[in-house]
């Protein structure tokens, strides 16, 4: 199997080199940005386990975990910035898969966990409104035995769907049941998208002959964050869709109609390779992604995410690469408004960096233990920002 890497070379200059064990390639940007590799005592790792976060000096000495379908395992599953910086307020969150929702606010971290919710459930999807986190919550028919509980299939309430956080009182409860939007028994939604005005929602159905799918999307006319699944009827606008709304509202977008921020924070990522990068508004609707399609590459399809914030955006690459430009809180602009390339510490065979978010000048970097579809060990990375880079960038 061909393993790929991004690296990275001082004094200013960034090449990306993409090695297999017969051949080596190349590829020279027109226009490359400074680069910085996060030091030794700039960064901390942390480690999920027993329903909290622990500190660990390396990954590899975490403890081992079975590995689980990505569905089942515990694992940072979606993450993303507040958008209200002006105020001061910079905290960020991330939805943790079978555990519940971290809270970063500069340097501090809280794990407010909720067994009644997550434990047998798959979370994910993080939005926002007003600045409220918004998440969904489901239970997978491939890998999750509950689904078949006789008490699970006949309790229509217990199908829950669209979730929202607390976080002055640190606690998750639901807004939206799959009851609330569809007629159909013992069924889960299962993916959705907010545009901003209305949810599209793919919806299965579970059956012990077969199982089936509909789609829906509805919106609120009230508002949505003081509804509860038993204040729902009459107070939601629902129309019946079709697969193909819904995959045309998933579709992966062509990256020549990327946002500029992004195209230019990532300028230096040579268009000759394949890559696909979600992309996030801070405190905002669900990300759109957008591929780098180069017909006829045999080169493996790089994964990324960026997140574009009032003052700043960011993009990172699952190696371990991030591209940052603008200015944190309280921070001057960085080069000019020029990007800058971070390298974050190399991961051991196997592992992945797979989202971030930053609260204040911190930087946290989920990681996770994977292969193919199953997840081992996860957790995330702390880095001090204002040591990596303002410290040399002055």
């Amino acid at each position: 199997m061909k393993k790929y890497t991004i690296a990275l070379f001082t004094l200013g200059l960034l090449s990306f080199t993409f090695s297999s064990c017969k051949k080596k390639q190349e590829i020279i940007e027109a226009e490359k940005p400074v680069s910085i590799e996060v030091k030794k005592g700039n960064h901390t790792w942390y480690y999920f386990n027993n329903g909290s976060f622990k500190q660990v000096d390396k990954i590899q000495n975490a403890p081992f975990q079975t590995a689980l379908p990505w569905t089942e395992a515990v694992r940072i599953s979606s993450a993303n910035n507040l958008n209200d910086e002006t105020e001061g307020n910079v905290k960020a969150f991330a939805v943790v898969n079978r555990l519940g929702i971290l809270t970063f606010d500069n340097e501090k971290v809280t794990v407010s966990a909720d067994i009644n919710l997550f434990n047998d459930r798959t979370a994910g999807n993080l939005v926002f409104l007003n600045n409220t986190p918004l998440f969904s919550v489901y239970k997978s028919s491939f890998f999750n035995d509950t689904i078949t509980d006789p008490n699970y299939k006949s309790n229509q309430d217990q199908h829950l769907f669209l979730v929202q956080f607390d976080d002055t009182a640190k606690i998750s409860y639901p807004v939206v049941n799959c009851n609330n939007i569809s007629e159909e028994l013992n069924s889960e939604v299962t993916d959705f998208i907010w545009d901003g005005l209305n949810f599209t929602c793919s919806i299965k159905s579970i059956t012990d002959t077969k199982n089936s799918f509909s789609y829906v999307s509805f919106k609120p006319n009230v508002p949505l964050l003081s509804l509860s699944p038993a204040t729902t009827k009459g107070n939601l606008v629902i129309n019946q869709t079709s697969v193909d709304t819904f995959r045309k509202a998933k579709e992966h977008i062509d990256y020549k109609n990327a946002p500029e921020r992004i195209k230019g924070l990532v300028s230096g990522f040579s268009t000759k390779l394949p890559f696909c990068i979600e992309v996030k508004n801070a405190g905002g609707i669900s990300p759109r992604v957008y591929a780098n399609k180069v017909p006829d590459s045999t080169e493996k399809e790089l994964q990324a995410k960026a997140i574009l914030s009032q003052s700043w955006s960011a993009a990172l690459f699952e190696d371990g690469t991030l591209f940052i430009e603008g200015a944190l809180p309280g921070k001057h602009i960085l080069r000019n408004g020029k990007p800058v390339a971070i390298r974050l510490p190399k991961l051991p065979a196997g592992f992945i960096y797979s989202d971030f978010v930053i609260s204040g000048t911190t930087m946290y970097v989920a990681w996770e233990e994977s292969s193919f579809y199953k997840v081992g060990r996860s957790g995330f990375l702390e880095v001090n920002l204002d040591k990596t880079l303002y410290s040399k960038l002055l």
